[in-house]
This record gives C-alpha cells, structure tokens and sequence, in this order.
C-alpha cells in the first residue's frame, strides 16, 4: 500500500472550518484578495462544528449601556477572577462589529418596532439562526479560499527556525497524504469532546452537547510540537436538559425559568444569594445542582410551568433554530413544559476555551508560542465566554495577525515559491505514523481497535480524573492513578490497527484524546484548590485562594514526552472594580 502523495502550497493554512476558522478566511480574503488562502476540513464545511444544527441567540453581545470594559469585569466575575484580561477586552472591542458582519451575510437577527436588536438577557442578542453555519461556508467559497473537504489534520509542519511551516492531514475519503506547506498557520479546530464517557451511553453516546467530532486534534498537534497549553483544569460541564442535552440558557435568559429541586425550592437563590443567586457564575449553577442532588434534593428542574401556551409555543418555536430534538421529544412523550418543569442534569467534562478558556497560550494577536503559528476559537486559551461572536471575533484577529507575518516576516504574498528544505523527513515520517494502522491491518496482524482504546480512556478519566459519577470532583490520589494508567496506555498505541480511512481517522481521534488526557490530569493535579466548583472540584483543597493560585497554570510537553509545568501571572488590566460585585 503506497498513498498517494498532495502537496499544496498557500500563504495561510487554516485547520478547521468552524465559526472561527471561517471567520479568519473570509478576513483575510477580505483584506488581500490575491492572497492564498486554505482551509483544512475534517467534515465537510456547509455543516461542520458546534454550529452545524445553528443557534438562535448570539451570546456575547454589547447591548446599549455596555462597553468592552464591563464585559470583560462581566467575564472576570464569572470565571471566578481569573482570565486573561487583554484577550477578552481585544476581542470584546470587535464583537458587534463581527455581528454585524455576519448579518450582512444573511444572518436573520430578530429586531424591535425601532430597528433595534431585540435582546435577551444582558449580553444576549435573538436570531434565528439554523442556516448559520452555511451562510458562512457560502461566504467562504465566494471569498475564493480553497477548502479541502474531510481531511484530516495529523501534524504540523515545523521548520529548521521551530516556525509553523503547514500541515500534513489524510483525505478520509480518497486515502491521500496531504501536505500543505504555507508561511503561517491558523488553527481551528475547536475543543476535545469525548474525553469522558458520554452522558448517554451505547447508541446514544453521540447525544452530547458539544460537537462530539471536535475529539482535540489542535490541542494534540501543539502539544506534540511543545506548544505552550493554559487551563486544561477548567473543564466546561455543561448544565443541560436530561437526556436531550438542550441548552437550559434559552429556558433562563429568554423565558425566565429558575433552577428548582424535587421540592419545588429555587435552591440558587436560597444558597448562592451571596454570589449573585439566580445570576451566580456559570459553575456555581451546575454546582448548585450537584449540590441538591448530592443531599437528596433531587431530581432538578428548570420550572416552566409559569409559562402560557402562547409562550410555549414561542419555546418551542427558538428551539427550532438550534436543537429541535428537544421539541420532537417533547411530542413524542406528549409532555408540556406549561405544565411540568424541565428535568435538567449534567453534562460529561469538555475541554474547550470558548465557554472555559483551555487551550493555547497566545498573545494579543492570537499567536501561539510556535512562530507563526495562530489559535482562535474554542481551541485558544484564556478567554472564556466567547460564545459564536467572540470567536468571530478571535478569527478575524487571528488571520489579520497571520496576514500581517507573511507579509513583514516572511517575504509576502508568494505561497508557490516555498522552500521544501528541512522538511522531507518530517513529512516521510508522519506520513508512515498517519497510515501505520492500516498497515498493521493489512499485514494481518492482531491489534487493539480505535474503540476500545476509547473505551478504555473514558474509563480511565471517568473513574479516577473526576467524571459524571464522583460528582467530577478529583483529589491527589486519583489523579496519580489516571496519570500511571493513562502512562500505560500510551504504549497500546503501537498496536492501533484500521480496517478503512474511517477507521483510520478514528484511530487518531483516539490518540489525540489520549494527549489532550494526559495534559489535563497534569493540570488538575497541579492546581492546588478548588477555584471553579462543578468545573474543578478538589475534594482535597475544597477552598479558593487568591492568595497562592490567582495565576494561570500551563504545560509544554518535550519531545520524549515529558511534561512541564509553567507558572504564568494574572495581570488585571480593568480596574475600578473587586473580582466580584458582592
């Protein structure tokens, strides 16, 4: 079996045509039009990411009255007093501007008598939004940017200096090696689902609330080319519908339906009034759930039954824009959310740095610490609650910044004259690490399949890295245990064998959640208390300290595999305010 071999050259490669990923193209493009643009698909791009069913609101929004700097105070007090500060406020700077973007796309924004966005909740804008994630592929292919549909990104291409120099992928459906050589890189690929057993198991293990395609690819890349990581430890646990894992913000924000127990209590009020109640940061509100469900106060609802029938039929009328199983479950067990409340559950732990802030460390122009290599979306770090707006906005930011390298750093636009030097072993030995599943399969050789390596390190992270049965709460002794085990399992890889490409693509999903494990038990290790109860709960340093831990802990894995722990300070660049308003 020798693969057939494609070699591209462009100025920017962009790995991952989600939110983000387009964003970046479509500025760039934007911004120079000769400039040779190329997008690196894993699916295809009219329905690929966190946006492929849509949304019907936009999260990050500056409503009248609010500026960038009360969004980021905003930000700060929900992700309990640590983020990073210029990231947030340079992007919260662009959001109704990328919003607007958008809109002259098609994106249908719902506006009152006077024209003005109709808003929801303080930070929230209403769309309807199914046809999202189209428009935007639309305005990518009219832009002219290449997109190579279901290839599968692998490595990056690194140079002599340590420069981001392309990437190199397989195509899923026509077997190819792909390289793509350019003279900076974006990456894209959002965050790492099913790191974690799913919330719903065996034929429904797909029904997540996050993307379950997104497996960390880009987080596994930078890691294995010693890129600086931040605040794997601040996993998002989402706080969702049961069973149907909707989005219970609708149901808040845009219908005013509290968080109550089996007793009919509103527990966030009754426990959290101190920390904002009903308003306390996201993490304090699945904490509030584990809380009553912990002392026997559960099961938990999300109480609609306020709600008249003209409102349900507006509920169920939004849900349609973005999650309309939730309706058809609905019907099919002819239950009324007028008239029962809405069972509500945790989700399993996501690594993501769009509602968190896990993922690259980067500077104000989303560069990461490799040269010439970028991050945006929910796969940079240190800037929580970007929603779809402010990973628009990280986009552009980003293929500004990358348009700016190529044409100050490395010689301008002229993506058909790069230099293969440096590269040739590189590429042939990542192109027999890409296949060698194969391979193995076809000399006939026995060996451990994608699934059950995936099985395997969902057990492992479940029971001994804090999943959905310890109430996610992690100690010392825990994580030393998934650390060895995790260890362990990184020599099964040698053993992956794949029937097909699919299978094969499965295989480096699986490797890639593998490196995205290890990093994270590192990081909730190393955090020695508990700063984001739900996301981040140490049962052994149950408290939060300012005093020792208002810092950012970081990793950089060597190229024998070793992990390095980096301590990096918090710099608070809003002032005039405590981290929290209580």
């Amino acid at each position: 079996m020798r693969p057939e071999r494609k070699d591209i050259c462009a100025d920017v490669v962009i790995i991952g045509g989600g939110t983000a990923g387009c964003m970046a193209a479509i500025t760039i493009k934007e911004l120079e039009p000769t400039a040779q643009v190329v997008i690196m698909e894993k699916a295809h791009i009219d329905r690929s990411g966190c946006l492929a069913a849509g949304m019907n609101a936009i999260n990050a929004y500056l409503n009248p009255g609010e500026t960038p700097e009360s969004f980021t105070r905003y930000v700060r007090y929900d992700a309990m007093g640590l983020i990073r500060e210029d990231l947030v406020l340079s992007a919260a700077r662009r959001l109704n501007d990328v919003v607007r973007k958008v809109e002259g796309l098609g994106l249908p924004i719902q506006k009152n008598a006077d024209g003005t966005y109709t808003p929801r909740g303080r930070w929230n804008i209403k769309i309807n939004g199914e046809n999202l994630k189209p428009l935007l592929a639309r305005a990518v292919q009219e832009c002219g940017a290449q997109v190579l549909n279901r290839v599968v990104a692998t490595n990056y291409l690194i140079d002599q200096e340590g420069r981001a120099a392309g990437v190199m992928g397989f195509g899923v459906r026509d077997g190819c090696f792909y390289v793509v050589k350019a003279k900076a890189v974006i990456c894209a690929t959002g965050g790492a689902a099913g790191v974690y057993h799913p919330h719903n198991p065996v034929d429904g293990h797909h029904k997540t609330w996050y993307s379950p395609f997104n497996t960390g690819a880009g987080y596994a890349m930078g890691i294995r080319a010693s890129a600086e990581m931040t605040s794997f430890e601040m996993r998002f646990i989402a706080l969702r519908t049961k069973d149907i894992i909707c989005p219970t913000g609708t149901l808040a924000l845009g219908f005013k339906a509290p968080q109550v127990n089996s007793l009919a209590q509103r527990y966030m009020t009754t426990n959290f009034s101190h920390q904002g109640g009903e308003g306390a940061p996201t993490c304090l509100r699945l904490y509030g759930y584990l809380k009553e469900t912990k002392e026997g106060r559960g099961p938990c609802y999300m109480d609609t039954r306020h709600l008249t029938p003209e409102r349900v039929r507006e509920l169920k009328e939004s849900y349609l824009d973005m999650y309309p199983g939730i309706v058809l479950y609905w019907a099919a067990n002819g239950i009324d959310p007028g008239k029962e409340p809405i069972e509500i559950s945790g989700t399993e732990p996501y690594i993501m740095g769009g509602h968190c802030q896990a993922g690259y460390w980067i500077d104000r122009k989303r560069q990461t610490t490799i040269e010439g290599l970028y991050a945006c979306g929910d796969v940079a770090g240190g800037y929580p609650f970007k929603f779809v707006s402010g990973c628009w906005a990280e986009g552009a930011i980003a293929g500004e910044s990358a348009l700016e390298y190529v044409k100050e750093e490395k010689g301008g636009l002229s993506s058909n004259t790069i230099a293969d030097e440096g590269l040739g072993s590189q590429i042939s030995n990542e192109k027999e690490r890409v296949f060698m599943a194969l391979f193995r399969q076809a000399q006939g050789e026995s060996g451990v399949r994608p699934w059950e390596m995936e099985e395997r390190i969902q057990k492992i992270m479940d029971d001994y890295a804090g999943g959905i049965g310890s109430y996610y709460e992690v100690s010392e002794e825990r994580l030393v245990t998934a650390k060895e085990k995790l260890d362990r399992l990184r020599t099964q890889v040698d053993y992956l064998v794949a029937d097909d490409f699919h299978e094969l693509m499965k295989a480096h999903e699986v490797i890639d959640r593998l490196a995205v494990a290890r990093i994270l038990v590192e990081h909730l290790r190393y955090r020695r208390e508990t700063r984001w109860s739900g996301f981040q709960s140490r049962t052994d340093y149950p408290e939060r300290d300012d005093l020792h831990w208002l810092k950012f802990v970081n990793t950089k894995m060597n190229r024998e595999g070793k992990i390095e722990v980096i301590e990096r300070p918090y710099e608070q660049l809003v002032s005039g305010e405590r981290y929290f308003p209580w």
